[in-house]
């Protein structure tokens, strides 16, 4: 990143600081907001170097990320864990199924319910996904100085922390880490 298009990071005060004015943590917010954003768009954006056929839509990486996990899970239950309406679930689903990534079955316990299951092409291409992304980072982190890589191995329980203060599943299990 250039000088011209870094951020001003050198904002006053810590953030959340009790008794702070909000004015005092809008600073803090918008560059934290940007700096997620711009990850966001560089990873997705470079990882076609590694990964040049990726075109899967994150909503479904990140479903994918939870049946890894989670494996079976009903769609309501996929539906709470990334905070989505069950319909949206279920149309994501619906794609990922067409595309060979998930199954749907029976539900073992309620057989009136169903499931969904990764299949062995959906563990294929998110391995494939995490392997392209952690290289990229990899490489990305290699290319700064050894104070910038500490700060950030350093800041991420605290971003873990605030992930789970915002009420999103990203920081379900960073507390494992």
């Amino acid at each position: 990143m250039s000088a011209q298009s870094r951020p001003d990071v050198s904002a006053p005060g810590p953030v959340g600081q009790a008794g702070s004015a909000p004015a005092a943590q809008a600073p803090e917010a918008r560059l934290l907001t940007e700096a997620v954003t711009r990850l966001r768009r560089a990873l997705r954006s470079s990882i076609r170097t590694d990964y040049p056929w990726e075109t899967l839509p994150m909503a479904q990486v990140e479903l994918l990320q939870v049946l890894g996990e989670h494996s079976p899970a009903r769609i309501s239950d996929l539906a709470a864990r990334r905070r989505l309406a069950p319909s949206t679930v279920s149309g994501l689903i619906g794609q990922m199924i067409s595309a060979g990534l998930v199954a749907r079955d029976v539900d073992a316990a309620d057989r009136r319910a169903s499931v969904v299951t990764l299949t062995d092409a959906g563990r294929e291409k998110l391995a494939a996904w995490t392997t392209a992304h952690e290289r990229r980072i990899d490489a990305a982190l290699g290319a700064l100085d050894d104070d910038a890589r500490a700060a950030i191995g350093n800041a991420l329980p605290a971003l873990f922390q605030l992930a789970e203060n915002l009420g999103g599943e990203a920081g379900d299990g960073a507390s494992e880490r």
